[in-house]
């Protein structure tokens, strides 16, 4: 049965809503959360959703209807603010975008939220991805926290808490998000988004609980075609020369974004030749390559696939940590099997 909720429009993440919907019912309001899960699962949805709600004027919150979430659906209501990379790049007139975010911006919430709401109860600021603050803006923001306004929320979206000041965590109420599951997210497909259901079970199948994936696969088939490229390019690495491997670290190697998509991917396709080597055809993602990946399942031992996956692991690990990209991914490339 599909799961998504008729006033929050998110899928999957019930018990999360429910929880959120209680606070809001009984006006127990914390001044800050934590949002953590695997990337692109609905996190940042669920923080803008919770931010309508919050600053919502109907009588069912969030009403989706009313001239605030309106406003926050499109990005222009002046008391809920994302603060991300794209507004750190337009606050300071960057030219080049920068991969951290960096004091400046966290002050800018800091002198917003001594003023008062403009328009809403709540001055909202969401910050996406704040494992990615610098140290300076992460001590910057816990002062915020530690004397929080009484009319300010703050919403942080993360990979893992660890990834995260301790004195942040503990002043957070914590959301650890999973993955909906690929049925869910088939049927969101479906009935949200009209999309057929062969189509739609395969990209749920593909998008591996990446429900915002998965809505960008089914409004853009660019993404298919590319993944399919590089599906293809990763079938050919094991019997390539040492040369060539090392030129595809070279190639992503200033990438960090592409990088991790692709790595991503990777990750994927070699866990479903581990499930496909030991017969659970059934939980694999790629379900339109399955005669390929029977055919390549032959091609590798049990214990080399489950090395390599550990290798990809390591290396998205180190790009998540800011380390040298194109070290671990010619490392990798020197890890990757070769066809017996």
């Amino acid at each position: 049965m599909y799961e998504g909720c008729e006033m929050w429009q998110v899928v999957g993440h019930q018990w999360a809503i429910a929880l959120l919907q209680n606070s809001l019912t009984r006006g127990n309001i914390s001044h800050a959360y934590v949002f953590t899960g695997s990337p692109r699962i609905g996190k940042t949805t669920l923080a803008l959703k919770l931010a309508r709600a919050l600053n919502c004027t109907g009588e069912d919150k969030p009403c989706g209807e009313c001239l605030s979430c309106r406003k926050i659906s499109q990005g222009i209501h002046p008391d809920v603010r994302m603060v991300d990379l794209a507004y750190q790049k337009g606050l300071l007139e960057e030219r080049e975008g920068s991969t951290a975010l960096g004091i400046d911006a966290i002050r800018s919430i800091q002198s917003d939220a001594a003023l008062m709401p403009f328009e809403g109860r709540w001055k909202v600021f969401i910050i996406p991805q704040a494992e990615n603050m610098t140290p300076g803006a992460a001590n910057c923001l816990l002062k915020t926290l530690e004397e929080p306004p009484p009319h300010v929320v703050l919403l942080l979206t993360a990979l893992h808490t660890d990834l995260l000041f301790p004195t942040i965590v503990s002043r957070c109420q914590i959301f650890n998000l999973r993955p909906p599951s690929t049925d869910l997210i088939g049927q969101a497909l479906e009935r949200r988004w009209g999309l057929e259901g062969e189509r739609a079970h395969l990209i749920a199948a593909l998008s591996a609980g990446r429900m915002g994936w998965a809505v960008e696969a089914a409004q853009n088939e660019a993404l298919l075609k590319e993944r399919n490229e590089r599906l293809d390019e990763l079938l050919s690495l094991p019997g390539a020369r040492r040369l060539e491997r090392l030129s595809f670290a070279q190639r992503w190697g200033s990438q960090p974004e592409r990088a991790k998509e692709i790595l991503t991917l990777w990750l994927g396709w070699w866990r479903d030749l581990l499930l496909a080597k030991e017969g659970c055809w059934d939980k694999t993602e790629n379900i339109d390559r399955r005669d390929i990946l029977a055919e390549e399942a032959e091609k590798h031992e049990l214990g080399e696939i489950k090395e390599f996956i550990s290798s990809i692991r390591k290396a998205l690990q180190q790009l998540e940590s800011n380390l040298n990209l194109r070290l671990a991914l010619e490392v990798l490339m020197l890890d990757l099997p070769s066809k017996r």
